[in-house]
């Protein structure tokens, strides 16, 4: 039962936590080995504390044997992806120029609302050098890999987050998500990611990119993300952009179906390229929701690439982040050339055309809110393409090397600042995920998950061969791991 319990859903787990079937240690142990077994392959982890993890299952367990476990998720494993302050863990972005050293006393609140609901957390997961890139891989961690093809990146910048999913390696995993960070991972892993709406789960320290990032749930089913929204979807004082209480149960919200909702479908936004075998799995996928009751209308044209706009507003924000950092030059010769040209460039913004890219900014938000008056949700492919190589930056594949902007359909949603998820709805030949983008009206996070729960109930989500993994060639400790034992030893000797 070990490898059922690792890839079990947190509401199957709390059901045998209760009846006594099963047990919290007994899962987090699942997990653990799991982490053994495929870690090294994946490399999806820059910290990990089993310690802290069986202490935390041990009293999860005690809990649920006196019938007072703090909340459904009590006794269920999670991962912080190495954005969000964790005590005692280091958050270093995944940047050799962060030091390890603390102390690190505080939490980010979606991180604190897990915890005090019993979530058994295991450990941090790796991101690409500030987070700033579609693939995950950085020279603190190295190179993450994904469970379907280890040849193949898990996207970014959550991608420590997705494989670990993918992979029966934590049940939960906390992401983030400022251009398609948490859903470009969920596409490249069949996994389920949500970019809720901005304020509904609030953070802390504020993102150097303002108000383009979100947390949000990662997950093996909608379910699980309905039930993590419980916990983590609440105010906190140190967010002053934080929305007031919903008062949404969204366990409960997620049921009802998709009859009678209207629905644009959009292949492209009106700009977009994409791959003819993805675009035909997305169809399904479409095809699959009318079947289930949606009106689904056609949508050509929704507006015009915002991609100009977007990298004004963000890099800056990188410009932001390295004058909070406060980085030295030997800094920036510790980091990626790419993301320290970011910077720069950044830098070189003037005012005028940020503020001109922000007025732009709030017409596409306005332009959404009246499409809104007439569709309840958009759809979307959620990639244009599969997966590339885990360690390339743009496609060597020739079907796919025409294509020059690898996530062209996401970016927009986090400046309108709309809640939209990445679902699902089919493999390639190559046996490579593909996922569909559902997109709400602001405020609407439970119409979005309600929409890709009833495309799980009808055609639950596929999974790796894991089995494949243990023939990929392990490096011995993985990267990220070493990074965490360097650190270790250095604070020791300090």
């Amino acid at each position: 039962m070990s490898q059922e319990l690792a890839l079990m859903p947190a509401t199957e787990l709390s059901r045998l936590f209760a009846s006594g079937e099963a047990s919290p240690v007994e899962a987090t142990e699942a997990v653990l080995a799991n982490i053994e077994k495929y870690n090294p392959v994946l490399n999806a982890f820059c910290w990990l504390d089993p310690d802290a993890a069986r202490c935390a299952a041990r009293a999860s367990e005690e809990r649920w044997h006196r019938g007072a476990p703090l909340s459904p998720l009590d006794g269920v494993t999670a991962t912080v992806k190495d954005l969000s302050f964790t005590r005692g863990w280091p958050t270093r972005r995944g940047c050799r120029a962060i030091p390890a050293a603390g102390p690190w006393t505080e939490e980010s609140p979606s991180v604190a609302r897990m915890r005090e609901a019993g979530a058994v957390l295991l450990g941090k997961t790796s991101v690409p050098e500030f987070a700033a890139a579609f693939w995950t891989r950085s020279e603190l961690c190295g190179v993450t890999r994904n469970p379907w093809d280890p040849t193949k990146t898990p996207g970014g910048s959550s991608g420590g987050a997705s494989a670990s999913l993918a992979a029966g390696m934590g049940t939960i995993a906390l992401g983030s998500d400022a251009a398609g960070s948490a859903r470009t991972p969920a596409s490249a892993t069949g996994t389920f990611g949500l970019k809720s709406t901005f304020g509904r789960i609030a953070d802390y320290p504020s993102s150097y990119l303002g108000s383009l990032a979100v947390i949000g749930p990662m997950t093996r089913t909608v379910t699980d993300a309905a039930l993590c929204m419980n916990v983590i979807a609440q105010p906190d004082a140190r967010d002053s952009y934080a929305l007031a209480p919903s008062g949404e149960d969204y366990l409960s919200a997620i049921e009802g179906g998709v009859a009678g909702l209207r629905i644009a479908y959009s292949p492209t936004l009106g700009f977009a390229e994409v791959d003819p075998e993805v675009a035909a799995i997305v169809e399904r996928g479409v095809r699959l929701l009318e079947e289930l009751g949606a009106e689904i209308e056609r949508v050509e044209h929704v507006f015009d690439d915002p991609s100009e706009m977007l990298r004004t507003i963000m890099l800056p924000g990188v410009a932001n982040a390295f004058r909070l950092f406060g980085f030295s030059d030997a800094d920036k010769a510790l980091m990626m050339p790419r993301l320290v040209e970011s910077a720069e460039r950044g830098a070189q913004i003037p005012i005028v055309a940020f503020l001109e890219a922000r007025e732009k900014r709030e017409k596409l938000g306005a332009l959404m809110r009246r499409f809104h008056e007439k569709y309840d949700l958009l759809v979307t492919p959620t990639m244009p393409i599969p997966p590339i190589g885990a360690e390339e930056e743009a496609p060597s594949d020739p079907r796919y090397r025409r294509f020059q902007n690898l996530a062209p359909f996401t970016g927009a949603f986090n400046l309108t600042k709309q809640p939209a998820a990445s679902v699902p709805v089919g493999v390639t030949a190559d046996g490579l995920p593909v996922g569909m983008q559902v997109v709400g009206p602001l405020y609407g996070d439970a119409l979005v998950m309600r929409a890709c729960h009833a495309l799980e109930m009808a055609q639950p989500f596929a999974r790796p061969d894991l089995d494949r993994l243990i023939a990929f060639p392990a490096p011995g400790t993985p990267r990220g791991l070493a990074s965490m034992h360097e650190a270790q030893s250095e604070l020791a000797a300090a």
